[in-house]
């Protein structure tokens, strides 16, 4: 399963620094049994973390063998490219690191492999240390069992151009909250700018049907669904925002980079982003930086989309306790309190949102959206499915793309695109 993308940037939740992790575990016969005294030696993998935050994780790992003597963790910090490669291979030769940092997509395949500890059996008592949407993160569905500590969130605001939104004759200070203000706003904005100013910039991938309503997947993960009758409409209404010039001509081609430069340069009037966007904003465009707004991401569930990092224990792993409560750990309340105070990220632990860090304003734009950020995380999902690979994403953008053009009716593109899902679906399985 590749795993070239990066979660938290792939939504444009950028963050500046590579925060992306991934790894597996494998099967020891079954036994979840993690009691015993927690000591020996076991490996714990990163992807991409060594350049920025070395200091942090040797201090870290120092910190957990003093605490338990007769430990040793040894880091191993792969590079980004090549990673789903060096997992397989270590995957096929059962050389797989005892912890490592996963993502619910690449937990997904390796839980069915039986290569990753059930923590629900093994850790269980720690469960309720946790936000309850951030434990149930890593749930594989068909299967019982939770297969990774939910470890740092990411989440961000909208942000618009109010001087964009003023020049449409909107009112810049009411941003739009709904799906129907937010389309009768991206066409007042096409119309009276002659085309010239589109309000998106991306084409609706499957968190964007999430957040609207769309039921994703069959109860028992079996299945796709969101060529549904809800499914349609949004791709309808994007296929007229298309049409209209609402939708950028170019977001068919479109990143996350590129959409960002559009809204840089003021030829979109909205995009989403974090907190770290607004010092970029600042630095880059101090023109937009005075004009921007910041308004609450749009859903129909009131659940916005969060974007969650894991931390796996192999299940093949010889040092079981020792493993467990390194993986825990990483992800207590304290250690991910200390980690969310050096990047722009939120810790999963139940209670730190309630932290003054995410609570108090101080007059800043910064603080004002860690702070709605985190407010909006206490009942976020993760609306992309566990099982949704990076080639079912491009199925669906590529089925979208059809539907935008006029090649497909919006029903087609979505039934050929849920077709081709379940395909590769029944191929994981």
């Amino acid at each position: 399963m590749p795993v070239s993308r990066r979660a938290l940037v792939a939504a444009a939740v950028c963050l500046v620094l590579p925060l992306s992790a991934c790894g597996s575990g494998g099967d020891d016969g079954g036994s979840t049994d993690a009691s015993g005294k927690v000591e020996g030696d076991i490996t714990f993998q990163t992807w991409n973390l060594r350049a920025n935050f070395k200091p942090y994780f040797e201090g870290l790992i120092a910190d957990f063998e003093k605490k338990y003597p007769g430990t040793k963790v040894k880091w191993v910090d792969q590079p980004a490219e090549g990673y789903a490669d060096k997992i397989s291979a270590d995957a096929a030769g059962g050389t797989l690191p005892d912890v490592v940092n996963v993502s619910p997509d690449l937990v997904a395949p390796l839980a069915k492999a039986g290569l990753a500890l059930d923590l629900d059996k093994a850790a269980g008592q720690y469960k309720k240390e946790y936000l309850e949407g951030a434990w149930a993160s890593h749930q594989i569905p068909g299967m019982t069992g939770t297969y990774a500590f939910p470890w740092y969130l990411n989440t961000g605001p909208l942000f618009y151009n109010k001087s964009l939104f003023k020049k449409a004759g909107l009112d810049p200070d009411q941003p739009p909250k709904t799906y129907d203000e937010l389309f009768a706003d991206a066409l007042q904005i096409a119309k009276n700018s002659d085309g010239e100013v589109s309000t998106l910039a991306n084409v609706p991938t499957i968190e964007d049907f999430g957040r609207y309503g769309v039921e994703l997947m069959n109860p028992a993960g079996t299945a796709f669904a969101f060529n549904d009758a809800k499914g349609v409409e949004l791709l309808t209404k994007y296929k007229e925002l298309y049409d209209a010039k609402a939708l950028d001509p170019q977001a068919l081609t479109a990143t996350p980079e590129s959409s960002g430069k559009k809204f840089l340069t003021e030829a979109v009037a909205m995009n989403p982003g974090s907190a770290l966007d607004l010092g970029n904003f600042k630095k880059q465009a101090p023109n937009l930086y005075k004009n921007i707004g910041i308004t609450d991401q749009i859903t129909s569930t009131g659940h916005v989309n969060m974007y969650v990092m894991g931390v796996m224990v192999n299940a093949q792993t010889k040092k079981k306790p020792a493993a467990v409560a390194f993986a825990h750990y990483v992800t207590d309340a304290a250690h991910q309190m200390s980690f969310a105070k050096q990047v722009a990220i939120f810790p999963s632990t139940a209670g730190s949102l309630d932290d003054p860090y995410f609570t108090t304003e101080d007059g800043t734009d910064e603080t004002r959206v860690r702070v709605a950020a985190a407010k909006s995380l206490k009942n976020a999902v993760n609306y992309t499915p566990v099982l949704f690979s990076e080639q079912m994403k491009t199925a669906l953008r590529n089925e979208v793309a059809k539907a935008l053009q006029g090649k497909e009716s919006p029903k087609e593109a979505l039934d050929n695109a849920v077709k081709a899902c379940d395909t590769l679906l029944q191929r994981q399985g």
